[in-house]
């Protein structure tokens, strides 16, 4: 139905309700609603199939090469920073996703879109509305200036919509795409949005299953697919997502909205530049080092409000002046001044920092902007006007924001006000000495003033008020109620409030105009309250825990690593082990009993990895990390009913992605593959999937109930075998033998037989079950072939593979003085010829 002609087309156009403009500048942000004719000529007619492209539009002749179109959606309320992009070059049948959380600056989009150098930008209506033109939409018309920009309604940036597409076009190949952006909400519903643009406006239509779908993270930071952080939990704990048993839980001491925010997306987005991390480390060991700064920072810091929050409402213009939009325009300029006047202690605290992120701050903070927006508003607004808790108390600092002697009509409107509150007062105090009871005058924001008396029910008049109070509630011996002279003074007061906040928004609407040009700097400031409050944060997690700062090698090194949300759970320290791997030993295979930690061991793994690249320290005596561009982890075995994917499907579904997507700089989990089928099939995949993976330099940990797979080391140099060891202990009353987990990681792989059963009779099964297993097991395995042996070759190939990749690394990494130099080469000649078989006699002969 979408090969219709052009004019076809154009009705469809029509229904979407899109519109479109050359945007020049901030000057003609919002885009008017023109007639789709006429702006027929600044949209294109492409034919990307044909692979060609025609334009009318002389804003395009800057990029003459630039074929690509660009949806781009940001998250709204709680959501606010998360971004979704979708881009399709038509001159190639490929669309990219992308997802990220973004600052204030939106850095990470400008950044990705320059890299697109997009032909066309469409955007949603909503965020370039007259008067409430979204800051990110502000920033892109501001760097793409003689890109087109398009509008289409909200609705249609629609994430199920988006998913059924993808489903739709998508080439088969790529198809684990789905896996990646399932949970992707923002990218789906830009790519709803987008393909809904081509397919209608630019009269082309993709065939079904042909479009190339790829997903890219945002640059330099490491991507983490969705499925990854559900297994590790690193925001959302699978239990109970109320629990705060997560990474998240771990390392928020945040003060504010802001750092927590930014702790998350860091979380779930790590850095990947060694520098930037280093720089972050730095602070946190001067946090750590110097108390007073540590302490200082948090005291200012903690009293900041959610500064994103309010430079949002602060940047718009509502559409209708009521008493509402009067009133939190007043409140969120009081916010303004209460933020610019932590300025000057931040820079105090930060003065004396020596680490250069910290002094970078501190420049920031020199920017002559800040005083001059508060300076304007303390010319208007009065010195004593603050942020205060409590809804009357916050309520009169804005009835006496604005100084007096600015507005004649404000100051009388002011004196009545104050007038009615204090005949309020008077009236409740009289009442009081006319029935002789204790009242007090009280304040709430749904019921304005009423009485609230303590007292007993028996020391009432007939256990009863006076019949002239009405609406009374008791609550223990607490009476809150009012009168109808008071109801009547309080709508007064109502009234009066409503001309005191109409005749100080004029004032301040004004004030907020003058301000407008300096206020970008307030993004700034915003970015480093956030940014020093993820860093106390980490300091802060440091201090109840030993943590150490890590280093950035080409080796992963953890000695006595630990687990960090176990050691929040358990309320102690789990036990700790070692993790070595090097490109010369790349592939780590683990084994042991069920339950004896392997799943918790390899998640340890990946949670220090992520840890160490937010520039957070490390639960470990000693720890060293190679910079991962992606996390990939395949662990559990549950189906997916809504995806109709069995256990074993789900399985080779991540598995495929896995492979399709990592690189040399992976870092692969997994725990547990081919369990969903039978044995023979089970090792086959899991040996295959091996042998592709030791192709690559990822570091690969993987653990598995396919001790046959333990032999591969005999083919492959680069794989290490270790497990988990575990103990027997005979019980006193009988004869029955019990494992005693040790959660102690041992090199070798296990020699635990038949722990499958062992763990069964510890299970309620019945005895007669567990005998007939053991002698149908016993049988199988008198029928199972003798287990590959090492050849002395291929013993002498291990040894000397392992020598040069330890010669290699002392070479590259090595700090030790000569003499030590010399005796841990001595000691790695001696470790090589323990390891090389001895010559057999007809050698010697």
């Amino acid at each position: 139905s979408y090969f219709g002609d052009r004019s076809s087309c154009v009705e469809n156009a029509n229904s979407l309700n899109l519109t479109s403009s050359s945007v020049r500048g901030l000057n003609s942000t919002c885009i008017g609603k023109t007639p789709l004719s006429s702006s027929r000529s600044v949209c294109r007619s492409h034919t990307p199939l044909m692979g060609c492209s025609a334009t009318s539009s002389s804003t395009v002749s800057a990029h003459t090469g630039a074929s690509v179109i660009v949806a781009v959606v940001e998250g709204r309320g709680l959501a606010r920073g998360e971004v979704g992009m979708a881009s399709i070059d038509l001159k190639s049948p490929e669309m990219i996703l992308s997802q990220f959380a973004d600052n204030a600056t939106y850095a990470k989009v400008i950044t990705k879109l320059k890299i697109l150098t997009p032909l066309e930008i469409i955007m949603s209506n909503t965020a370039c509305d007259a008067g409430n033109t979204t800051k990110l939409f502000s920033l892109i018309t501001e760097h793409f200036k003689n890109v087109t920009f398009t509008t289409v309604q909200r609705k249609y940036f629609n994430e199920t919509k988006g998913l059924e597409y993808i489903e739709q076009l998508c080439a088969p190949e790529f198809s684990t795409i789905f896996m990646e952006v399932q949970s992707k909400y923002y990218c789906l519903a830009a790519a709803a949005a987008l393909l809904k643009y081509v397919e209608f406006i630019q009269n082309s239509v993709y065939a079904p299953k042909s479009l190339k779908v790829r997903f890219q993270g945002s640059e330099k930071t490491a991507m983490i697919d969705s499925s990854s952080a559900q297994n590790l939990e690193l925001v959302i704990n699978n239990r109970d997502s109320r629990n705060g048993h997560t990474l998240l839980g771990v390392l928020n001491y945040t003060k504010t909205p802001g750092g927590s925010r930014r702790l998350r997306s860091n979380i779930l987005e790590p850095l990947v530049d060694a520098e930037t991390i280093n720089m972050r480390l730095d602070c946190v060991q001067e946090l750590l080092q110097d108390e007073e700064l540590f302490f200082g920072l948090q005291t200012v810091i903690s009293k900041f409000l959610d500064t994103e929050q309010l430079l949002s409402v602060l940047v718009q213009i509502p559409k209708q002046d009521t008493v509402k939009t009067a009133e939190s325009k007043i409140t969120n300029l009081i916010y303004l001044k209460h933020t610019l006047e932590l300025v000057e202690p931040l820079k105090a605290a930060l003065r004396c920092c020596n680490t250069q992120l910290l002094k970078a701050y501190y420049n920031s903070l020199e920017d002559t902007r800040f005083g001059i927006i508060l300076e304007k508003i303390t010319t208007v607004i009065n010195d004593d006007t603050r942020y205060t808790k409590g809804c009357l108390s916050m309520r009169t600092q804005k009835c006496y924001a604005v100084k007096p002697n600015v507005n004649e009509f404000l100051d009388i409107a002011r004196r009545t006000y104050t007038e009615i509150v204090d005949d309020i007062a008077d009236m409740i105090t009289q009442l009081a000495e006319k029935y002789s009871l204790p009242m007090k005058t009280s304040f709430s924001s749904a019921r304005g003033f009423f009485i609230q008396m303590n007292a007993d029910c028996s020391t009432l008049p007939n256990g009863q008020l006076p019949s002239e109070f009405t609406k009374i509630t008791k609550m223990k011996n607490t009476y809150s109620f009012t009168s109808a002279d008071l109801i009547k003074m309080n709508e007064r007061c109502q009234e009066s409030l409503r001309e005191i906040y109409h005749m100080t928004y004029l004032i301040v609407c004004k004030l907020l105009n003058e301000i407008y040009e300096h206020i970008h700097c307030l993004y700034k400031l915003s970015d480093i309250v956030s940014m020093l409050d993820m860093l106390l944060s980490f300091a802060h997690a440091c201090t109840l825990s030993d943590y150490v700062r890590p280093e950035f090698t080409d080796t992963l090194a953890i000695k006595q690593g630990w687990h960090p949300i176990l050691e929040k759970i358990a309320m102690e320290k789990p036990v700790s082990n070692n993790t070595y791997l090097t490109e010369g030993n790349n592939f780590v295979i683990i084994t042991g009993p069920n339950m004896s930690g392997k799943s918790t061991y390899l998640k340890q793994i990946a949670l220090c990895q992520i840890m160490a690249q937010i520039g957070s320290y490390v639960p470990a005596e000693y720890c060293s990390f190679r910079i991962a561009e992606q996390i990939f982890t395949r662990i559990g075995m549950d189906d997916d009913i809504e995806t109709n994917a069995s256990t074993f499907m789900k399985e080779m579904k991540e598995i495929t992605y896995i492979i399709q997507n990592a690189n040399d700089k992976s870092l692969i989990i997994i725990d547990e593959l081919g369990r969903g089928t039978s044995a023979e099939e089970g090792i086959g995949i899991c040996y295959a999937a091996c042998e592709y993976l030791l192709n690559l330099k990822a570091f690969t940990l993987f653990a598995t109930h396919f001790l046959e797979l333990c032999h591969i080391d005999a083919l492959y140099p680069n794989v290490d075998n270790y497990h988990f060891e575990v103990q027997h202990v005979r019980s006193s009353a009988g004869n029955k033998e019990k494992i005693a987990y040790t959660y102690t990681l041992s090199k070798g792989y296990t020699e635990e037989k038949n722990y499958g059963l062992k763990a069964a009779e510890v299970s309620s099964l019945p005895s007669s079950i567990i005998l007939d297993a053991k002698e149908v097991t016993n049988h199988i395995a008198k029928q199972i072939l003798h287990r590959q042996k090492s050849t002395p070759e291929m013993m002498k190939q291990r040894a000397v593979h392992h020598l040069a990749t330890r010669l290699v690394q002392t070479a590259r990494n090595s700090r030790l003085d000569a003499d030590s130099l010399r005796i841990y080469l001595k000691g790695l000649k001696k470790k090589y010829e323990a390891s090389c078989p001895a010559p057999e006699k007809n050698d010697e002969q």
